[in-house]
């Protein structure tokens, strides 16, 4: 029987990150050189497209897993199990700092590269806290599922003592 999954916290995006996008974007171009032409296409048109990338943005803290959303053009979509989660950490650089931002990767087990992350969040407002209320939520899941694992034990004994008990069977019908 499946339980209803509920959404516990929407996580709220701060705006500034359409301003860091759009600088980190030209400083990306001007550091190419051959896409310094581009530079003033991309602070007209990029300007339009962060609008509704912004807009799209989404992150929710369920019951049982978090789920993310982006995209305008290109459009993704992940769902990642609360008991999957290693680790939340927090990425902070110098133009993150300049615009009062930080970046949370989600490390998930499974996961093979040491520097990858399986999902980064830009500018979410209150991140620590959000981030606390992640590792809350999954504990209570992996508290849930412990249970089923103290279960397991309980029956490997279980079939230890059956296994011994048919031995002595097996012994006394040898001995008759």
């Amino acid at each position: 029987m499946e339980s209803k999954t509920r959404v516990l916290q929407k996580a709220e995006f701060n705006p500034k990150i359409k301003t860091y996008i759009l600088w980190y974007g030209s400083l990306i171009c001007l550091l190419s050189i051959f896409l310094i032409p581009i530079i003033p296409f991309w602070l007209i048109f990029g300007k339009l497209y962060l609008n509704r990338y912004f807009e799209l943005l989404e992150c929710e803290l369920t019951t049982r897993s978090l789920r993310f959303k982006k995209g305008y053009l290109f459009q993704t979509e992940r769902t990642i199990p609360l008991d999957k989660i290693q680790d939340l950490t927090f990425k902070e650089g110098p133009l993150l700092k300049y615009f009062g931002l930080s970046i949370l990767k989600i490390e998930t087990a499974g996961n093979t590269g040491q520097t990858s992350s399986d999902l980064s969040l830009i500018g979410i407002i209150d991140a620590s806290e959000f981030r606390n209320k992640v590792f809350t939520q999954r504990d209570i899941v992996t508290d849930i599922q412990s249970p089923a694992a103290e279960s397991s034990e309980s029956t490997s004994d279980l079939l230890e003592q059956i296994r011994n008990s048919l031995k002595k069977i097996e012994n006394k019908i040898l001995e008759e």
